[in-house]
């Protein structure tokens, strides 16, 4: 990462499994607003510059001077933390809304393209990643036990309506969907074929 010396390099395994829930301090109005601005634009910043991305370019991009990036995030390490558990936030809300709004097979599947999204976004951080995982240790668990409750959470759904056959677990998915995650060269195209033949591999035999 630019200005900071890596520990090591991550594996897309890590990166589509960890991160923490963080442990959020209260926030006057317009801290917080600060905090969220800064976040969403750290994700666009790392989204086109990766690990090179300066906290001026961040700062610059959310509207607020360095001094305030710097007052919610001391450090560069600690702007790539705040981003993967805003992202491992929404991912977890996206099982959530999608059993709520979708049948339960719509649900899966758009869980499940939310989830290769997500993945997807982590390549460009993944040394990043593996420093923040090696900093604070609890991520790993903590992340995967998350992430493992959303997949139930669409998942099981559609097991218990029998559109998914009942011999499958969030593991299985994992190991289907990783080859996609990994993948430098998956277009947008390309995903939703492979998204569709993983789906008629997990449904119900008839």
């Amino acid at each position: 990462m630019k200005g900071q010396e890596a520990t090591g390099t991550a594996t897309m395994e890590d990166a589509v499994e960890d991160a923490a829930p963080g442990a959020s301090r209260p926030m006057r109005a317009d801290a917080r607003r600060n905090y969220d601005r800064l976040v969403a634009a750290a994700k666009e910043v790392f989204a086109t510059h990766g690990g090179d991305a300066s906290m001026e370019a961040i700062a610059k991009t959310a509207g607020v001077g360095v001094g305030t990036l710097y007052r919610h995030f001391p450090k560069r390490i600690d702007v790539v933390e705040a981003v993967y558990r805003t992202d491992v936030d929404e991912l977890v809300e996206a099982a959530q809304r999608a059993v709520q709004e979708a049948d339960p097979l719509q649900a899966l599947i758009s869980w499940l393209d939310a989830f290769v999204r997500y993945a997807k976004s982590k390549r460009t951080l993944l040394t990043e990643l593996h420093e923040a995982f090696e900093k604070n240790p609890s991520l790993k668990l903590a992340s995967r036990e998350r992430i493992n409750q959303a997949i139930d959470v669409v998942l099981v759904p559609a097991q218990k309506a029998g559109v998914i056959r009942p011999d499958v677990d969030g593991s299985d998915l994992m190991q289907l969907l990783g080859p996609m995650c990994t993948s430098p060269t998956l277009s947008e195209n390309q995903s939703e074929r492979l998204l569709a033949v993983i789906v008629d591999g997990l449904r119900q035999p008839e």
